[in-house]
């Protein structure tokens, strides 16, 4: 099994720099050591975009609490639990609730309540929350009401660079440390960052990667930033092809720094380019995330424009991420809750790899 090894910042920035031939074999050696890691098969999280009401003000987000152009929706109990049932029947081991981000007790009750009665009709599947920060204690209710999963973005781990992306309400640290909060209280802990972003340098990804490994986690969702155009910085220039090279290039190199965590090849890709995921998951992913949100609230969930599949039926982008996975010679694993392995092995667990 491929063991991990000390990367210098500046080997790092090196990689991430790497185009052409350089980043094929870069890309090509994630993905052995993927294979060998953690096996050949790719796991389904359906994400249910449950809510779109928010109360950050992040200058990059379509979804902004000062963005009044965005028509504001929050999914019913039923019709959350009709998502989760279709991820059952189609053998999808784990779900994704996302949403923006609120800490009032209304909220924080109703996603408690929720995920409560997911795992009391379906005490097998693995529930994801996404929901931003929150307090210890509402933390402690959402893993004892059932969620064993948390991704928490950070988007950048350079404080001031974070201070350019959000309001002064939003602190940083507040962020970082809610991430450990998450691990203490025995979450399997993502995070994630957002690449090619405005007043990013090459640098801060390194130095994002870092961060990562330093704090040890368990998953990884990352993808480019994209604009939007309703949000502050909506006229930020951006070149889509290199936000597709450095994202490539970002998962590969963390894929080798941390060969048992979970990373996803996100569907923000696919904006870049229409086989985005597929290369993601060339270059060492192994997550996907089909959307099952009801269609009615798709286009609502505005977080960049031109997002991919708010017109697909959940069976829709069920079977073409299946023959996407397919494509690329990899396994679609069906009815498997895909833990991270890093997480299992912290815990002490037995560990069984497919590299069929």
């Amino acid at each position: 099994m491929e063991k991990e090894t000390f990367i210098s910042k500046k080997s790092i920035e090196e990689m991430l720099s790497l185009s052409g031939p350089g980043a094929r074999d870069l890309r090509e050696k994630a993905a052995r050591v993927r294979d060998e890691c953690v096996g050949r098969k790719v796991y389904f999280r359906g994400l249910i975009e449950f809510s779109n009401i928010c109360s950050n003000d992040c200058f990059y987000c379509g979804i902004r609490s000062s963005n009044s152009k965005t028509e504001r929706y929050t999914m019913t109990p039923g019709e959350i639990m009709e998502c989760v049932r279709f991820c059952d029947e189609s053998g999808y081991g784990s779900v994704v609730l996302q949403s923006g981000e609120r800490r009032d007790g209304e909220f924080t009750g109703f996603v408690t309540e929720t995920v409560s009665a997911i795992k009391s009709e379906f005490p097998e599947m693995r529930i994801t929350l996404s929901v931003g920060e929150q307090d210890r204690e509402t933390l402690r209710r959402f893993y004892q009401a059932g969620a064993e999963r948390y991704l928490l973005r950070i988007e950048t781990s350079n404080s001031s660079h974070y201070r350019k992306l959000h309001p002064e309400k939003m602190v940083f640290e507040n962020r970082r440390n809610c991430l450990e909060t998450l691990r203490r209280i025995g979450f399997q802990v993502g995070t994630g960052v957002m690449i090619a972003s405005p007043y990013q340098e090459i640098a801060d990804l390194a130095g994002d990667l870092l961060f990562m490994k330093a704090i040890d986690i368990d998953m990884v969702g990352m993808g480019p930033y994209l604009p939007q155009k309703d949000n502050t910085l909506k006229d930020w220039s951006y070149d889509p092809q290199e936000a597709l090279r450095l994202s490539l290039n970002m998962i590969a190199v963390l894929r080798i720094m941390m060969p048992d965590i979970n990373i996803a090849a996100t569907s923000a890709l696919q904006v870049l380019d229409e086989n985005g995921r597929e290369k993601a998951i060339a270059s060492g992913a192994n997550i996907v995330m089909p959307n099952v949100t009801p269609l009615k609230y798709r286009q609502a969930y505005s977080l960049y424009d031109n997002r991919p599949c708010v017109l697909d039926t959940p069976y829709g982008c069920y079977n073409c991420i299946t023959q996407r996975i397919e494509g690329t010679g990899l396994l679609p694993a069906k009815g498997e809750k895909g833990d991270s392995l890093r997480f299992l092995k912290r815990k002490g667990k037995r560990i069984d790899v497919c590299n069929c």
